[in-house]
C-alpha cells in the first residue's frame, strides 16, 4: 500500500463543525495485481472514497471488476480515472475516450455508482523515462480539492483502534507501526495493546506525513513509534486501547452473496475470510431466516446446504457461522469479505464470494461450542421411511426398515408417521429386537390399505404392487451435542 496526501481549504460550510480551516486528504494506492487481492481488501477497509483507475486501451478487466465489487461493499462515493491517454493517437483520442465513457456508464448503471464522475488523464506520458508533462492531472487534483464530500466521523471519545499496514524498527527510537486510526484518538504517552502478540507498549512519538504531532484522531494517517519490540512479529494487524479488540475463534455474520461469483458457497467448505488487514481461512455453516430481523438465539433458523445464486432475491436473510483456523482480531464495525484467493489468477472469474457484518461473537472463546453455540436453534429436517410388514388390526401396524437395530427408538416415540396411502399415525414403541416399531392409527386404516397389507403378508402368493410405506419427519438442531429429536 502506498500513501500520500493533499492539503486544501476546509469547505466553508464545515469549518464551524470541523474546528479547522485546513483539510488533509490522504491518498491510498492499492495494488491491483491479481496476486495482491488480499492487500486490496485490507486497504479498502480504511477507504472513504474510491478512485477507480481504468486503462483507456483495455477498459474494465478482471481485477478492475474485483476492485469495483470491493468499492460497492466498502464505499459510498467513487470517482473514475481513465488513464494512459498517451497510448491513443491524439487525433483519435477524443472519440475513443467518448466511446469508453459510454461503455463504462452502461456498466456503472448496474452498480450503486450510477452517476459517477469520470476524468481522463495520462499520469506519465511516454513511460517512466520520458520527460513529458502529465495530461489532465491538474484538473483531477482540482476536482479532488474541490470535493465537498466529507466522511462521517464519530469523534475522539471512543477507544482507539489503529489499523496497521506496516511495522519496522528505527534504530535508537523504537518500533514504528504505520496505519490509519479507525476510531477514537491516541496521543504521545498512551499505552496501546497489540492483540495478536498479547503485549502493551507505550507511544513514544507520532508523525503524520513526516510532521511530528502529539495526538491523532479518527481518519488520520500516521506512524506511531512504540517502545521497542520485534517488528517481524507483526506485519499487519491492529493497535488499540488495551482490552478493546477481542481475539475470536469464530463469528456469526449476516452475509450477502456477490452476484459476480459463480462458484459454490456451501456449508462445511472453507473460504478466505478478511476482517480488516487480517485474512484467515474459515469454515462455513449456513443458516437462514424468513424474516429480516436481527439475530436472536431464542428463534429457530433453517440450516442451509448452500447459498444459492439468487440468494438475495428470495427474501430470506442469510447468516454464516464462520469458524477460523486460528484466533482472529475482531475490529468494530469491520466489513467481512469471503473469497477464494486460491483460484487460478489466469481464469477470468471473480474471486470475491460474499460479504457481510459480524452480528455475534463468542464470549467463551475456548469452549464456545459447548457453552454458547448450542443455544442457536439451527435445525435440519430429517426424514426416515419404512415398510408396513403387517397389520395386527386396523389400528396397529408393524413397520420394518424405519430404524436400524441399534437405534434408540424411545427417542422417536410419539412422532407422527404418514402412510403412503394417506393415513396418519404415531410411533407407539419397539417390536422385537430388530429395529421394527409399532405404529398406532387412531382413526383406523382404510379397507384398501388393510387389503394391500394382508395380500403382501401371504407368503404363498406372489407379492405384487407397491408396498405400503411409512414416513417419519422430524427436526434436529445442528449445534445440539445430544442430537435431540424435535417434533414437526
Amino acid at each position: 500500500l502506498g500513501f500520500s496526501s493533499l492539503v486544501c481549504s476546509q469547505p466553508p460550510e464545515t469549518i464551524s463543525t470541523a474546528g479547522h480551516d485546513k483539510l488533509q486528504r490522504t491518498l491510498l494506492d492499492c495494488p491491483a495485481h491479481a496476486s495482491l487481492i488480499r492487500t486490496i481488501i485490507g486497504g479498502a477497509q480504511i477507504i472513504d472514497m474510491m478512485l477507480l483507475v481504468i486503462d483507456v486501451t483495455k477498459g474494465i478487466q478482471t481485477q478492475t471488476a474485483e476492485c469495483l465489487v470491493i468499492g460497492e461493499i466498502i464505499c459510498t462515493k467513487m470517482m473514475v480515472i481513465i488513464n494512459k491517454l498517451d497510448l491513443i493517437e491524439e487525433s483519435k483520442r477524443e472519440l475513443h475516450v467518448e466511446k469508453m465513457m459510454k461503455k463504462l456508464k452502461i456498466t456503472f448503471q448496474k452498480t450503486k455508482f450510477k452517476d459517477v464522475e469520470m476524468i481522463a488523464v495520462s499520469a506519465k506520458p511516454g513511460g517512466p523515462d520520458a520527460n513529458q508533462d502529465p495530461v489532465g492531472m491538474s484538473q483531477l487534483v482540482d476536482r479532488l480539492l474541490d470535493q465537498t464530500y466529507l466522511p462521517v466521523r464519530k469523534g475522539a471519545s471512543s477507544s482507539a483502534v489503529f489499523s496497521v499496514d506496516h511495522c519496522f524498527s528505527v534504530k535508537g527510537s523504537g518500533t514504528v507501526m504505520t496505519g490509519t486510526l479507525l476510531q477514537g484518538s491516541t496521543k504521545v504517552g498512551d499505552m496501546l495493546e497489540i492483540p495478536i502478540i498479547k503485549t502493551e507498549k507505550k507511544v513514544k512519538s507520532i508523525q503524520m506525513f513526516r510532521v511530528g504531532v502529539n495526538k491523532i484522531e479518527q481518519g488520520d494517517r500516521a506512524g506511531v513509534c512504540l517502545t521497542q519490540f520485534d517488528p517481524s512479529l507483526v506485519e499487519r494487524g491492529v493497535l488499540c486501547t488495551p482490552n478493546t479488540i477481542p481475539m475470536v475463534p469464530a463469528v456469526v455474520a449476516a452475509i450477502h452473496r456477490i452476484s459476480f461469483f459463480k462458484g459454490d458457497i456451501n456449508s462445511k467448505t472453507k473460504f478466505h475470510i478478511s476482517l480488516g488487514h487480517e485474512t484467515v481461512m474459515g469454515k462455513l455453516s449456513l443458516f437462514s431466516s424468513t424474516e429480516d430481523e436481527e439475530l436472536d438465539v431464542s428463534r429457530e433458523y433453517s440450516h442451509e446446504a448452500s447459498l444459492s445464486l439468487d440468494a438475495d432475491g428470495d427474501k430470506r436473510k442469510y447468516f454464516a457461522l464462520i469458524e477460523f483456523e486460528r484466533m482472529d482480531p475482531l475490529l468494530p464495525d469491520s466489513i467481512l469479505i469471503g473469497s477464494r484467493l486460491d483460484t487460478d489468477t489466469n481464469i477470468n472469474m471473480c474471486r470475491l464470494a460474499f460479504h457481510g457484518q459480524v452480528v455475534w461473537r463468542p464470549q467463551d472463546r475456548d469452549n464456545y461450542a459447548k457453552t454458547e453455540l448450542q443455544k442457536f436453534k439451527v435445525f435440519k429436517f430429517k426424514m426416515r421411511t419404512g415398510v408396513v410388514e403387517r397389520a395386527s388390526n386396523e389400528q396397529e401396524v408393524i413397520v420394518k426398515d424405519l430404524f436400524k437395530k441399534e437405534t434408540n427408538i424411545d427417542l422417536f416415540v410419539g412422532l407422527t408417521a404418514v402412510f403412503s396411502t394417506g393415513e396418519r399415525g404415531t410411533i407407539d414403541g419397539t417390536f422385537g429386537q430388530s429395529g421394527k416399531v409399532k405404529v398406532r392409527v387412531m382413526e383406523g386404516l382404510k379397507k384398501e390399505t388393510l387389503a394391500r397389507v394382508s395380500k403382501r403378508k401371504k407368503k404363498t402368493e406372489q407379492q405384487t404392487g407397491e408396498p405400503v410405506t411409512v414416513t417419519v419427519t422430524f427436526k434436529r438442531y445442528v449445534f445440539d451435542p445430544e442430537k435431540k429429536i424435535i417434533k414437526v
